[in-house]
């Protein structure tokens, strides 16, 4: 038995792709985008606070993105070519930070519409930024996805590249608007902003703000989600004070529970007056939820508050951020509400000429995604630390006689233990790995992907 497992495993996965090609979730067809003078968040979460009458919303966009070229020399020809520049464009760019694992890289594929980040549940899954590019008429949309904000003390600990560090800031410099994720499934870390992300957003106080509640469908208790926007702005949204008030109805003859609804106070006002439950309004994705006791909400706007840098006394005591423009509430793995936001990006582009080629999806090379899916796929399937002390090296990449794509990958793991570990019993998760990783693949470059993985001990 020695002999065999001494040797290098390999499994080949053959996918096909289909005629028109695959994409990841969202409604269809795809419809101009209206551009009133200001989007005041009709369709997203404040919107629905606020009772701002939501529009009914036009077809999904960027139905039939671009695939990524499968030849580097390709690649960089988009890259370098001169953008195709409509007689009005528009640009938005857009950097989505958050602590580690809040769902950053999936969203940024649901903009996009095709895979090219790599997901997975362990933490640092994306280790360096990269560019994703969304293009529907005269607008493009330059999505920024960053590494989790981390501090010194976690890379050193984890052994992490240093760009783990620097590259969510340096996508805030080049950002026109932020978007602030935060996982509100994890309990632990849902009540608060991050340190470092309080510190990026107090350094760049001139870049708007957004803040996506991310995995709202994992969490049971809908009406959480107010009491989270409140910590996580302070209270402030779109610099106006918000208050949220909530009187629980005593019902003793029913034990029926009903939606938490909203009401709008007038500015003028110093208290929210009550309104009868048919004036009020639910907020979007709370209705229909049982742990809700029949209760009112009045949400009261102030004056505009203004926003200042902050020291590190002043972060070290602040949870939230009071310089966000807008809420959304999504989950990103579903695409639930992904359209509301991408629909929101699109309206807050101003005129300026576009960076890429209207071909391009991502900045990064053909390899760069086709080792990212793969190590995605080793760190869904080991265990621990194992699969960060894998080496991946690309032994052949080539285009065959019918138009498919060949790639031959070794997995270079310290020792033989990994390596036991990575093939497993009767080479089950090397082939799981092969088989999910090329139908990633295929979707990705929208071509016959046939891929080997090889698996050995370094020397």
């Amino acid at each position: 038995m020695a002999a065999p497992m001494a040797a290098a495993r390999s499994v080949r996965w053959v996918v096909r792709a289909a005629a028109a090609g695959p994409r990841l979730l969202g409604p269809a067809p795809a419809a101009s985008v209206p551009r009133p003078g200001r989007c005041c968040g009709s369709s997203s979460a404040l919107g629905s606070i606020l009772g701002v009458p939501s529009q009914k919303p036009p077809a999904a966009l960027g139905q039939h993105p671009p695939p990524v070229a499968i030849s580097r020399e390709e690649q960089e020809r988009l890259l370098q070519d001169r953008p195709d520049q409509p007689s009005n464009p528009r640009v938005l760019r857009i950097a989505i930070i958050g602590a580690p694992n809040a769902g950053k890289s999936t969203l940024c594929n649901q903009l996009l519409g095709r895979k090219v980040f790599p997901v997975s549940k362990k933490v640092h899954t994306t280790r360096c930024k990269a560019r994703g590019v969304v293009t529907h008429e005269d607008t493009q949309l330059i999505i920024l996805d960053t590494p989790g904000l981390t501090n010194r003390v976690k890379v050193k600990r984890h052994k992490l590249e240093e760009a783990m560090l620097t590259d969510p800031w340096d996508s805030m410099k080049h950002a026109d608007l932020v978007l602030v994720l935060v996982d509100v499934s994890d309990h632990w870390t849902r009540n608060s902003l991050s340190k470092e992300v309080l510190k990026c957003l107090s350094t760049f106080p001139h870049v708007p703000s957004v803040l996506v509640l991310n995995k709202v469908d994992l969490l049971k208790k809908k009406f959480l989600l107010l009491e989270l926007v409140n910590e996580l702005t302070e209270g402030i949204v779109n610099g106006k004070k918000l208050e949220v008030r909530v009187a629980v109805e005593q019902n003793s003859s029913s034990s029926a529970k009903s939606p938490l609804r909203i009401t709008q106070a007038s500015p003028s006002e110093n208290r929210a007056p009550q309104s009868s439950p048919n004036q009020a309004r639910s907020v979007s994705g709370l209705e229909n939820h049982s742990d809700v006791e029949a209760s009112e909400c009045s949400v009261v706007t102030g004056e505009p508050q203004g926003l200042t840098r902050n020291g590190p006394k002043e972060l070290k005591e602040r949870k939230g951020w009071p310089g966000f423009q807008e809420i959304f509430m999504l989950a990103a793995l579903h695409g639930e509400e992904v359209d509301t936001l991408k629909r929101y990006l699109f309206l807050q582009a101003k005129p300026g000429p576009w960076e890429f080629h209207s071909g391009v999806l991502t900045s990064q090379s053909p390899q760069e995604v086709c080792n990212n899916i793969i190590r995605e796929k080793i760190l869904e399937y080991l265990p621990l630390e194992v699969p960060y002390g894998v080496t991946q090296v690309t032994e052949m990449w080539e285009e065959g006689e019918c138009g498919e794509l060949l790639i031959v990958q070794s997995l270079l793991v310290p020792r033989k233990s990994h390596m036991m570990m990575l093939i497993g019993r009767g080479g089950k998760v090397i082939s799981r790995i092969a088989q999910e990783a090329g139908q990633d693949l295929m979707n990705a470059f929208l071509c016959d992907v046939r891929l080997k993985l090889k698996v050995e001990v370094k020397s």
